[in-house]
């Protein structure tokens, strides 16, 4: 007997077709949003840090922290906004955190920052210009190692030829070269021609900074037009440096910077260096950059890599180094491979204890439930990311339990001889309640996740986001979706290919009739029997539980400890103990 349509289960039911519009339509905004959807290795924030940085050549860890450290958190402490100031004193550099309140907004504390680091007096004379900012992430993504026996301006040449080259791809627009020192052009006069030409090192100072200028001029208007006006005279290399003139007589006679100097063209003087294999390196590392995803930006650097062994000179080679896109690659392809297995799973235990044709209706929602959630992430700026990946892994355990549930009613009542239809619609609607409260009760396990304070909170807080749409899309499509599903066609699929099923499906039957009745009813009968002994039981394994884990028997950690795949060694020598001991 057909009802009529009563209430949005019902109205759903009766209208298949609108059921199947509305799956469709999940499942094109889901395929849209899945194309769309930034990807990076771990979700992009900000850090809620302002830094402080100033450089002090040639001082040694204690007069930074006397010089600069001090002062810098003397001035910062007081600043509103301010939760907690760490500091860092280094040889030739001072570094000051400044760790905001939650509720403080990052902007005006950096402006209040910089401000009160601009007043300070006390800094000492060759301190360098305080730099101020906000810390941020970068998604870094791989790194390229050119290494070889060959000296440092090599090495440097064929960097950023290289990296000019991975700039010219579209996949890629950030690179940077590592390892490198700074480049310096070096001028040293000895003391005796100084004496000789009548000169000192502020003279020759002065003048080297008074004939290497760039600065605009202004303009000049003319009949044709305004003409602007630029010195630019910058020496950019040694040789240039050279024809300097720092001493002229009235004769003509010029003294160049070359004839009483030695200039050399090379790179910082730092006790730093980097080497791959025990050879001189130096690495190019590639960061994705808005819609960028990490697999393209890492599949261009190793192809890359493999082109370059050709050009490359024989002493250098080219080495693919921290491909952080494998594991990402890694996680996606752990939350597919668990689907297909759920669904397997799914599909062939519902065929054993119910029918095929339920099974398969039930098992269609793992996928539009996913589709849906990955259909708003676009419209959320929730990317694909090791978080919000791992999230999705952990919901595939949960999200086909409202259909099965709601199957198992419908499948029930049709076995009890109700109408196709209204068996749907009686089914789905006797489940609606406890599968909401259900659903709600999950959600409300998540939830906190969102407030959780700091760092942490800006990583955690996707994941409630994420489990809350797959579960809610999961439930729409058990109410709204599978009742129309199965209340038209067949009631199971027989006959044809499915007749070898049926016949394994019978035989399975039968077997979990007899362990039904032969062990699982008298099992149970006694448990009821011998209530007490049995709530005396579970009693006592829960206080054995909370004596292993409050005893320390069993322990805590906030994060496991997994074995790494990098082994680090670091050793410590006293400050000023010479490069050649260190190495």
């Amino acid at each position: 007997m057909r009802i009529p349509p009563k209430g949005p289960i019902a109205w759903m039911a009766h209208n298949h077709v609108t059921a199947n519009l509305l799956m469709l339509m999940v499942i094109v905004a889901g395929l849209v949003g899945l194309s769309s959807v930034k990807q990076e290795i771990f979700p992009a924030f900000d850090l809620d840090t302002v830094v402080v940085t100033v450089p002090y050549p040639g001082a040694s860890p204690a007069e930074v922290e006397q010089g600069i450290v001090l002062a810098v958190e003397e001035a910062v402490r007081g600043v509103d906004g301010v939760k907690r100031v760490k500091a860092t004193a280094s040889e030739g550099v001072g570094a000051v955190q400044v760790e905001l309140l939650i509720s403080a907004d990052p902007q005006t504390v950096l402006g209040d920052v910089k401000n009160e680091v601009d007043r300070i007096t006390t800094f000492p004379d060759d301190a360098e210009e305080p730099q101020v900012s906000l810390a941020s992430t970068r998604s870094r993504v791989i790194s390229l190692v050119l290494y070889g026996d060959v000296d440092l301006h090599t090495l440097d040449e064929l960097a950023e030829r290289t990296r000019a080259e991975l700039l010219d791809s579209p996949e890629i627009t950030q690179v940077e070269v590592e390892g490198v020192p700074d480049l310096e052009i070096s001028v040293e006069i000895p003391r005796q021609t100084l004496e000789a030409y009548g000169l000192t090192l502020d003279d020759v100072a002065r003048t080297i900074g008074a004939s290497s200028l760039e600065l605009p001029g202004g303009s000049v208007k003319t009949d044709s037009g305004e003409v602007l006006v630029r010195v630019a005279d910058r020496k950019r290399d040694g040789a240039a440096l050279g024809d300097v003139v720092v001493r002229s007589d009235p004769s003509g006679g010029l003294v160049r910077l070359r004839d009483i100097a030695t200039i050399t063209d090379g790179f910082a003087d730092v006790d730093q260096a980097r080497y791959f294999d025990g050879q001189r390196a130096v690495s190019l590392t590639a960061y994705r950059v808005g819609d960028q995803t990490p697999q393209g930006v890492a599949a261009v650097v190793r192809d890359h890599a493999d082109a370059l062994s050709s050009s490359l000179p024989n002493s250098v080679h080219a080495q693919i180094w921290n491909d952080d896109s494998v594991l990402l690659e890694g996680r996606i392809h752990l939350l597919l491979s668990n689907a297909r297995f759920g669904l397997v799973l799914v599909v062939g235990i519902l065929a054993l204890f119910m029918n095929l044709r339920l099974a398969f209706w039930v098992a269609l929602g793992i996928p539009v439930s996913f589709l849906g959630a990955l259909g708003l992430l676009p419209g959320l700026d929730i990317s694909i990311n090791m978080i919000s990946l791992f999230a999705l892994i952990v919901t595939l355990g949960m999200v086909v339990d409202d259909a099965i549930v709601v199957g198992e009613n419908v499948f029930e009542k049709v076995q009890g001889g109700m109408d196709q239809l209204q068996a749907s619609i009686e089914g789905a609607r006797e489940m609606a309640i406890p599968v909401t409260f259900a659903v709600l009760t999950t959600l409300a396990a998540f939830l906190p996740l969102m407030f959780v304070p700091g760092v942490f909170g800006k990583i955690f807080s996707i994941m409630p986001v994420i489990v809350s749409l797959v579960l809610l899309w999961s439930l729409a499509e058990s109410f709204f979706i599978l009742p129309a599903h199965l209340a038209h066609g067949p009631i199971t699929w027989t006959g044809g290919i499915f007749r070898p099923f049926n016949r394994v499906q019978e035989r399975f039957g039968i077997f979990f009739l007899w362990f039904t009745e032969h062990l699982y009813s008298p099992t149970l009968e006694w448990a009821i029997r011998f209530r007490y002994v049995v709530m005396a039981t579970a009693l006592a394994l829960f206080l054995m539980t909370l004596g292993l884990v409050g005893g320390g028997v069993v322990p805590f950690s906030f994060f496991p400890k997994i074995e790494g795949d990098v082994i680090s060694v670091s050793a410590r020598l006293p400050y000023g103990v010479p490069v050649a001991r260190t190495e």
